[in-house]
Formats: structure tokens, C-alpha cells, sequence
């Protein structure tokens, strides 16, 4: 099954998350398919917190991939902002 979820990087206490599309047998920061944005909490100022793109989320539900809870939040969020 595919799924969409966030895979962590950044440095330790200062998260980033890449919104990807992976394998759902993968590990959460290893192989995936296809990243589709990013979600930095830690942003402030002028850095952009959250970038999705929709066209491409939209396409991977549409073939069949599932949202992780997160990532539905987030999504959401987007949708609201633009």
C-alpha cells in the first residue's frame, strides 16, 4: 500500500518534515516514491511554515494512496490558507 506521510529530518530539537509519498513497508525516513512538501513548526518570521502541492496529493489519492492522520492536518491546513 501506498501512503502519504511526513519523514523527519533536520537537527536534534529543531524538526523538519518532507511530505512524501512512500511505500508503506519502507521505514518513515528511508526510501520514498516522491516528495510532495514540506512542514517546518519550528519557522518564524518570514520563512514559509508549510508548502503542499496539491495537484500531486490529489493525483496520489486518486491512484489509491492513503493520508496519515498528520498529513491530513496539514493538508487541510493548506487548503484554508490559499
Amino acid at each position: 500500500m501506498v501512503v502519504i506521510r511526513l519523514a523527519r529530518g533536520g537537527a536534534k530539537k529543531r524538526p523538519f518534515y518532507n511530505i512524501v509519498v512512500a511505500d508503506r513497508r519502507n521505514r518513515r525516513d528511508g526510501r520514498f516514491i516522491e516528495r510532495v512538501g514540506f512542514y517546518d513548526p519550528m519557522a518564524s518570521g518570514a520563512a514559509e511554515k508549510l508548502r503542499v502541492a496539491m495537484d500531486r496529493v490529489g493525483y496520489w489519492t486518486g491512484v489509491g494512496a492513503q493520508v496519515s492522520p498528520a498529513v491530513s492536518r496539514l493538508v487541510d491546513q493548506a487548503k484554508t490558507a490559499a
